[in-house]
């Protein structure tokens, strides 16, 4: 007799889809922000040696993972690693890795010497995030078949209020293609960027108690596929701060006044909205309303 031989259903071909990740690493190489964390936390070689090390796992994970990172500087942000263009060995990729992010290190401490940058500064984490969706959005129209995307955010620098706009719409761009934003924090305060990034595209947002131990954080909780996540208990975020940055002066507002037409926040009332131009009316506060009108009746 012959041996039956096994029917392969196309269920199980989307099971093994599912497990693909295509993984874009938003690495934050702020100078400033890593000459103050060298003396109190963490060194930026180590981390670069734990990054390494995690970007390792996630590619042995899968054959067919895929990881990309992208360095997000003052200035400027790169392109600085694409597994797919890299060596297969993991020694070459530490060596690609590891040259290019020197070489962007150096093009960026240039271009901060040219304009002067008070305390620690904020990194273009809205550069990074438009290129990464870019780069997912070539792999969308690449083919029906593509690994499942997602952005990881290892962020140290404070936020930048002055990039509340752009980034936002990241957010909502990500939020619409299905992409989930990860964030783990390495400064010592929360990110409000990243709090709402990570809550509206239904990521997950991490603050390690201890950084020594980051490479076990990265390959515990952001290590797994979109489709494993479902089986697991990831970490929920505790609270998260949803407060605008008013497009006048870029300052983080509890109360302010909304543009009707484009919805700009402005800290102060204006006569006119500075984004879309509509003329504003003034409140009237002293007339007094209909309704007490009406509740008043005639003296006998």
């Amino acid at each position: 007799m012959t041996p039956v031989q096994p029917k392969l259903s196309t269920d199980f071909v989307f099971v093994i889809a599912d497990d693909v990740s295509l993984l874009m690493v938003l690495i934050d190489t702020n100078p400033f922000f890593w000459s103050a964390a060298n003396t109190t936390s963490l060194l930026f070689s180590k981390f670069l040696s734990h990054v390494v090390a995690f970007l390792n796992s996630v590619l042995l994970l899968n054959q067919l993972n895929q990881v990309v990172v992208i360095a997000t500087g003052i200035n400027t942000c790169d392109y600085v690693y694409d597994s797919a263009a890299a060596g297969a060995l993991p020694n070459q990729r530490a060596e690609s890795l590891l040259q290019k992010l020197v070489e962007f290190v150096v093009k960026d401490e240039q271009l901060s010497k040219e304009d002067s940058v008070d305390g620690i500064g904020s990194s273009l984490l809205s550069g990074s995030l438009s290129m990464a969706l870019c780069y997912i959005q070539r792999v969308f129209r690449s083919g029906p078949h593509h690994p499942q995307p997602r952005i990881l955010c290892l962020h140290g620098s404070p936020d930048g209020p002055e990039q509340y706009v752009a980034i936002m719409n990241a957010i909502f761009s990500a939020q619409r293609s299905m992409v989930p934003i990860d964030s783990c924090l390495l400064g010592a305060q929360h990110s409000a960027f990243l709090q709402q990034a990570s809550y509206i595209t239904g990521g997950v947002y991490l603050k390690p108690q201890q950084l020594d131990g980051l490479f076990q954080y990265l390959s515990t909780v952001f290590a797994s596929d979109l489709y494993s996540r479902n089986f697991l208990q990831l970490p929920k975020p505790v609270g998260v701060d949803f407060r605008a940055s008013c497009f006048c002066h870029k300052n983080t507002i509890d109360m302010g006044y909304i543009c009707s037409v484009c919805l700009s926040i402005f800290c102060k009332h204006h006569k006119n909205c500075s984004t879309c131009g509509s003329v504003f009316g003034q409140a009237q506060t002293n007339a007094p309303s209909t309704s007490n009108q009406k509740r008043k009746t005639p003296e006998t």
